[in-house]
């Protein structure tokens, strides 16, 4: 299911655990609570995405756009984001305890209450 566009479509609570959607577009799509455990999204388009609750845990979001997404008390335990641009993220309450961020883009994101890759929650 590579290379998909799925751009503003109402996906809550889709359970696509495990699935492979690198290089899939969910601009502007709803997965608020949605199960994306394992889902590998390389390169996807995340796009000003609702992802609100969402489980991301030990996805794989390497080089995806995740601009303006609203990633507020997602879990993303685990989860590679090398590389991701998060520029004006929503990530209010979200997990990242063991998260990979390294070259990703953060400028502007939202970030109180989260829990950060070394455990230490955002004042």
């Amino acid at each position: 299911m590579t290379g998909l566009d799925l751009s503003g479509l109402d996906l809550n609570q889709v359970e696509l655990t495990e699935a492979n959607l690198n290089g899939t577009t969910f601009a502007e799509s709803s997965l608020q609570g949605a199960k994306l455990r394992g889902t590998s999204l390389i390169g996807a388009d995340l796009n000003r995405a609702r992802l609100n609750g969402a489980d991301l845990s030990g996805a794989d979001l390497i080089g995806a756009n995740l601009q303006g997404a609203n990633l507020a008390g997602a879990d993303l335990v685990g989860v590679d984001l090398r590389g991701a641009a998060l520029v004006w993220a929503n990530l209010q309450g979200a997990r990242l305890r063991g998260a990979l961020l390294q070259g990703a883009s953060l400028r502007g994101a939202q970030l109180k209450g989260a829990i950060m890759p070394d455990g230490n929650v955002q004042a």
